[in-house]
């Protein structure tokens, strides 16, 4: 066989190739499983050694000369195909820049700027607590006795270990710990509200083993129910940011107030989403239990180290989450904690567009 004929006529057939297609087409045939050359491989298997000795030095010369003139080939072929394509391709410098990616601010920490804004022009002030808290502080010291179900291990998350003082550790179940922690570290008179995480044991579509709480607490002489309702209604009416917000008492028990006062808020039905405005008695609006609130009891305010005799105030206690569900539409509080960047991107705020309340404690995203 001539073996410089074969390798010359691969030669130009693999130089005569006018695009990669092709060229893969003639390495398989010269190269592959069943291709020319590799059969030639294979018959050096059943030569004599004198003959492999002369034969097969020229089948491998042609084989590195067939996989060198390929490799040539292709990289020829590439450099033109991208030749042709710089050729074609422009870019208008002119162009503004694509958008890059923007973070936003969630729901809920929008919801705590609100809060913030809205009641340090009422004068109160941001106090903070341990979300890790001993159980004199989130319930004894609070009226709640030990025979009461909120201590029961299927609504708190009770730690195996005690403190120092041989008190059971948990995580806070409301953030009303806060309270205690302010009388006796800032004495009275006081404005506080305590927004934060709180933790019990129940999983559904309203609510989550986490989620976010704010309390509010004034302590000062001379405060009555009616200082109360006026908060109250100062507060929703600049957070839902409408002037007909109309409220319903109705006596209840907590055992930290005396007496206690659920909240409802006149609504209406619109396009099936809940919309707070207008009282709840008029045709076509219902009535919506939105806080619990009421007057501080004495015991409460003794085991903050003041005396209830000269000291009076009140508290009240509203989810963080539900908030933001009512003003912004959402219907599903698992949402707010699966971190899906599409319902961020959808329910999240700008963040560099702060909530005033001269510009409006709802800025859009």
């Amino acid at each position: 066989m001539d073996y410089a004929s074969t390798r010359e006529e691969a030669l130009a057939r693999i130089a005569a190739a006018q695009d990669l297609d092709a060229l893969e087409a003639l390495r398989i045939e010269f190269l592959g499983k069943q291709g020319s050359i590799s059969g030639l491989l294979k018959t050096l298997g059943a030569m004599s050694p004198e003959d492999r000795q002369t034969v097969g030095p020229q089948i491998h010369a042609l084989r590195e000369g067939v996989t060198e003139a390929l490799a040539a080939r292709k990289a020829g072929l590439e450099a033109a195909v991208l030749e042709a394509r710089l050729a074609s391709e422009t870019v208008d410098l002119t162009l503004p820049a694509p958008d890059a990616p923007r973070g936003s601010v969630h729901p809920v920490s929008q919801v705590m700027d609100e809060l913030a804004e809205i009641f340090a022009d009422l004068g109160f002030a941001v106090a903070t607590g341990p979300e890790i808290e001993d159980d004199w502080h989130n319930f004894t010291a609070l009226n709640i006795p030990e025979s009461h179900p909120a201590r029961a291990m299927h609504d708190t998350f009770y730690f195996p270990d005690k403190d120092a003082e041989g008190r059971a550790m948990l995580l806070r179940t409301h953030t009303s710990p806060v309270q205690i922690r302010a009388m006796i570290e800032q004495g009275a008179p006081i404005r506080i509200i305590a927004p934060g995480r709180v933790y019990r044991s129940d999983s559904d579509a309203t609510h989550t083993p986490m989620f976010h709480q704010v309390e509010g607490m004034v302590i000062d002489r001379g405060i009555h129910l009616g200082h109360l309702k006026w908060t109250l209604e100062t507060f929703l009416k600049a957070f839902f940011e409408r002037d007909d917000i109309v409220l319903r008492l109705r006596p209840s028990y907590f055992p930290f107030t005396e007496p206690s006062v659920e909240v409802d808020v006149g609504f209406a039905l619109v396009g099936g989403k809940r919309v707070l405005g207008g009282s709840g008695d008029a045709p076509g609006h219902g009535w919506m239990e939105l806080l619990g609130s009421g007057m501080m009891n004495r015991k409460v305010i003794a085991a903050g180290g003041l005396d209830p005799d000269e000291w009076q105030g009140f508290a009240f206690g509203v989810g963080v989450d539900r908030l933001a569900m009512l003003k912004y539409g959402m219907d599903d509080l698992r949402a707010f904690f699966d971190g899906d960047a599409r319902w961020l991107s959808h329910y999240g705020f700008n963040p560099n567009d702060v909530p005033t309340l001269s510009g409006g404690v709802g800025t859009a995203a």
